[in-house]
């Protein structure tokens, strides 16, 4: 609609922006003849220390109640999450996106020019969409949330301009607004892009809490990544289920020794009569034992063992392990791993955790 000028609001915000980019070309100008220059790191700090202030100032502008809305919308969704956008604010919309998709609610990027040629047929009747824009009056975005409004999905905008038309069109608004950007020129999409990707990110986070969303499937969702890999692993993943070196603790030394090198895993389990363990002998119990002993062939094995050793059940994440037997006054390399009757099932090396994880 036009203004008391005469002009549309599409119209007005191109005017300013051309009469901004007038000035900045102006004052570039001046300053590419003043010397001598600055230093690149002072620009840097000036530019890092910008975006933290349009960061700080946007939190006066967020309404708790429209957070909690736009929270209460996502979390309700029976559908997917459709995030999108123009331009850099497109690029962020992207990685929010795939951070929703990681921490447990399913979204995808919608091209708002694409939108308008066929794809809004992926839109659902129960998605919500997500909508970042800095003016909110970018044309293809504009055009695609008046079909959408018209599909009765709800619209959650993450909005530099919450009077503009997409703010009209918007079920809630989380404010994204800066005063100016972080280049010299108050131009390319910086400060801006940073406090609309804090404030999805923190959406999306409290999301994921408010669903309970747990470490496992996090994993479940990340298994190529190493972080991936050290929450799904357990520690019967990594046993040589072929071979358990155990032995009954009424056993001779020679064929303790035997039984310890084929394979060598670094020492054998010792179980009772009802085959539940009671003792681990390792290569360093052995050395010790000759130290004490001078020779181990008279030896009962209850003499050198390591009685009540630790060890860990079937089920047992191979992270946790891993901080067991590291974090202790002396580091341990082997660890028995039993079953729910305490009856060994294998018996676990240092090197294979720290090879895997």
């Amino acid at each position: 609609m036009p203004l008391g000028n005469g002009l549309s609001t599409e119209q007005r915000i191109q005017s300013e922006k051309s009469e901004k980019y007038m000035k900045a070309k102006k004052a570039g100008n001046q300053r590419s003849q003043a010397k001598p220059s600055k230093d690149a790191f002072e620009l840097f700090q000036t530019s890092y220390n910008m975006q933290i202030r349009e960061l700080q100032g946007n939190h006066e502008h967020i309404r708790p109640d429209n957070v909690r809305k736009a929270a209460k919308i996502i979390i309700n969704c029976k559908g997917k999450l459709i995030c999108t956008g123009m331009g850099k604010s497109g690029l962020i919309a992207q990685k929010l996106s795939s951070t929703f998709s990681s921490i447990g609610t399913p979204a995808f990027f919608l091209h708002p020019g694409e939108s308008l040629h066929g794809d809004l047929g992926v839109i659902q009747k129960d998605d919500v969409l997500l909508v970042l824009a800095k003016s909110g009056e970018s044309e293809e975005v504009i055009s695609m949330l008046e079909v959408v409004r018209k599909m009765g999905n709800k619209i959650i905008s993450i909005l530099g301009n919450p009077y503009s038309t997409t703010g009209k069109i918007s079920t809630v608004i989380v404010r994204a607004t800066v005063n100016r950007e972080a280049d010299s020129l108050d131009l390319a999409p910086t400060a801006s892009t940073t406090v609309a990707l804090v404030v999805g990110d923190a959406l999306a986070a409290t999301v994921s809490e408010i669903k309970e969303f747990q470490t496992e499937k996090f994993a479940m969702l990340h298994p190529a990544g190493q972080l991936g890999r050290s929450l799904l692993l357990n520690v019967e993943d990594l046993l040589n289920k072929d071979i358990i070196p155990a032995a009954q603790s009424d056993i001779s030394i020679m064929k303790l020794l035997e039984i310890g090198a084929k394979p060598n895993l670094g020492g054998v389990m010792i179980m009772n009569q009802a085959n539940r363990l009671v003792g681990l002998v390792t290569d360093g119990d052995i050395r010790r034992g000759i130290m004490k002993y001078k020779s181990l062939l008279n030896c009962k094995i209850t003499d050198i063992m390591t009685k009540d050793p630790v060890c860990v059940q079937v089920g047992t994440r191979a992270l946790d392990a891993l901080k067991l037997m590291e974090n202790r006054h002396s580091q341990i390399s082997v660890l028995p791993v039993v079953d729910s009757k305490q009856q060994p099932v294998g018996l676990l090396r240092l090197h294979d955790l720290l090879s895997r994880l």
